[in-house]
C-alpha cells in the first residue's frame, strides 16, 4: 500500500501556474531521485492556491518527503508561497 504527502500552499505573489512551473523544473527531480518515490503532481485550488501531491511507497520515505520539501521551498519559492496545511497519510485505493 503506497502513501502520500499532501500540502495546500497560498500564493502570495506571482501565480500557482508559475510556482507549479518552478516546482516541474527543481523539485521534481529530487523526488524522483529519492527512494521509494512513485509520483509527483501539483494542481491549483479554487482559492488561487496550490496542492501537492506526492506519492510514496512507505511512510517513512513520504514523512521524509515534508522536510525535503519545505527545504526546498523556502530556497525557491518562499517569496510566492507560504504553506497553509501539510499532512501525510495512507493510501485507500489508488487506480
Amino acid at each position: 500500500m503506497n502513501h502520500f504527502r499532501v500540502a495546500l500552499y497560498d500564493m502570495t505573489s506571482g501565480t500557482a501556474q508559475e510556482a507549479a512551473d518552478i516546482a516541474r523544473e527543481g523539485i521534481l527531480p529530487l523526488f524522483k531521485a529519492q527512494p521509494g518515490y512513485v509520483r509527483y503532481e501539483v494542481g491549483e485550488l479554487d482559492t488561487g492556491g496550490v496542492l501537492s501531491l506526492s506519492i510514496w511507497e512507505t511512510a517513512a520515505e513520504a514523512e521524509a518527503a515534508v522536510s525535503l520539501a519545505a527545504d526546498w521551498v523556502a530556497k525557491n519559492l518562499a517569496d510566492r508561497m507560504a504553506l497553509r496545511e501539510n499532512h501525510v497519510g495512507d493510501m485507500l485505493w489508488d487506480e
